[in-house]
């Protein structure tokens, strides 16, 4: 068996599950609410306030989606309690950003500032060079910082760019100038 898939989930205090039609989770929690439909060949039931996820067969493809399964559980269950963030850096002084209701503007060294809506039950709060977008849904959480992140990939001769919290930028060598060429 797949040793996440055989991990049971602790329901926290506060949240609700329930399950329809044994592939049908919805999560309910203090932060809001979370529905997702699973594969029907895998298991999910609910016992002594604990999810349990298991599946009839042991081919690959089965194998594959048990702990798959078990884990978007699990964050589901995270989401709704403490949610999810990301953080992105704005690496150069002069791009600049700000949010307005639901809309980010970028001012990224194009001709035109791009604008983009933020998706519903996301926020996204800029201080300075620093982006935070955060949510219930480590999914969508994720896809909006990578949209945010391919605005302006990074430069790696200079390292400008949209990259995030802690993340290393890969820098290449300049142009070298040959000395006691003839």
């Amino acid at each position: 068996m797949s040793r996440i898939g055989r991990k049971p989930i602790i329901i926290p205090k506060g949240v609700n599950v329930s399950i329809v039609d044994n592939n049908f989770v919805e999560v309910k929690g203090p932060r809001g609410v979370l529905k997702r439909e699973f594969s029907p060949e895998i298991r999910i039931e609910l016992k002594d306030n604990e999810i349990i996820v298991q599946r009839d067969s042991e081919k690959p493809f089965y194998k594959a989606i048990h702990g798959t399964t078990r884990a978007l559980i699990n964050n589901m269950v995270l989401g709704v309690v403490q949610g999810f963030s990301k953080r992105l850096l704005i690496n150069e002084k002069t791009y600049k950003a700000n949010v307005n209701s639901n809309k980010a503007e970028f001012s990224l060294g194009y001709s035109h500032p791009i604008v983009i809506d933020i998706p519903k039950g996301l926020s996204v709060s800029i201080e300075g060079q620093l982006i935070t977008v955060s949510g219930v849904d480590k999914e969508q959480v994720g896809a909006f910082a990578q949209k945010i992140r391919r605005l302006r990939k990074v430069d790696p001769y200079k390292a400008k760019g949209i990259i995030y919290e802690g993340e290393r930028i890969r820098r290449k060598a300049g142009k070298t100038v040959a000395s006691g060429a003839k």
